[in-house]
């Protein structure tokens, strides 16, 4: 099993290693890129039985399969949409990159301290990837409310604004779109009835599925203990599908 860090997450390279605003700017495509030669230069591997993602790697999970379609057995990607990223989903992240480059502190990205007014915007990144009836639930009086807004807002404080908007930003190139008939591997696409992020009302998964050979999706209707987007921190919501995709066939 192999479980890399991302370009500008984790321990690998990322602009808060020294370059700030001279890091160059990478995507979603320079991410699967990246893995790709670690794993089949790097570590010798040849041949993957599953290539999987949650959220923003399970993305990067509908590039591996049109990119080296003769790599792997099986793609699970979890959480994500094979299109690309526009209307809602633009607008929300736009809020958060945009917070980031208007703070007065971030200084074009060569602050030497870190800029915080910019923080104020995260709540939005909550907004959408969590569940309604999770944040009612926590924050049920308006005094929780104001405390579950000052935690989210507190997130700011664990990360470098630089990696943030880099890491936020590398979405932009991501469009699988127009590849997807590349995909040869058995394709199973899970998603969650409740999550903004990937609303399936917006109707995109069937036509791009159909450019798929051995492609479909699941969606995971909403409960009263769903964490919408959030979902994925749970296995055991998707791990029947995962059995499922790696089932030998007879």
């Amino acid at each position: 099993m192999i479980i890399p860090d991302a370009i500008g997450h984790g321990r690998s390279s990322k602009p808060s290693d020294g370059l700030r605003a001279k890091f160059p700017h990478y995507g979603y495509n320079d991410i699967v890129e990246a893995e790709h030669t670690v794993i089949t230069e790097g570590l010798g591997v040849n041949h993957l039985r599953l290539v999987s993602g949650l959220s923003m790697g399970g993305m990067q999970t509908w590039l591996w399969g049109e990119k080296y379609p003769d790599l792997m057995d099986a793609l699970l990607p979890i959480a994500s949409q094979p299109v690309r990223i526009v209307g809602r989903n633009f607008l929300w992240r736009r809020l958060i990159t945009e917070g980031i480059k208007n703070d007065a502190d971030w200084q074009d990205g060569n602050y030497e301290k870190q800029p915080t007014r910019w923080r104020t915007v995260l709540p939005i990144l909550q907004i959408m990837l969590n569940s309604p009836t999770q944040s009612q639930n926590s924050a049920s009086t308006q005094e929780a409310s104001e405390a579950l807004f000052n935690r989210w807002v507190a997130f700011g404080n664990t990360v470098d604004a630089n990696d943030f908007l880099y890491a936020w930003s590398s979405s932009s190139d991501y469009d699988p779109a127009p590849s997807l008939s590349m995909i040869k591997a058995k394709l199973l696409a899970v998603n969650f009835a409740d999550d903004l992020a990937n609303a399936v009302e917006i109707g995109v998964m069937e036509p791009a599925l159909s450019r798929v050979a051995n492609g479909r999706s699941v969606t995971i209707a909403r409960t009263d203990q769903s964490f919408a987007h959030f979902n994925y921190f749970f296995p055991e919501m998707w791990k029947p599908y995962l059995i499922e995709l790696l089932k030998p066939q007879p």
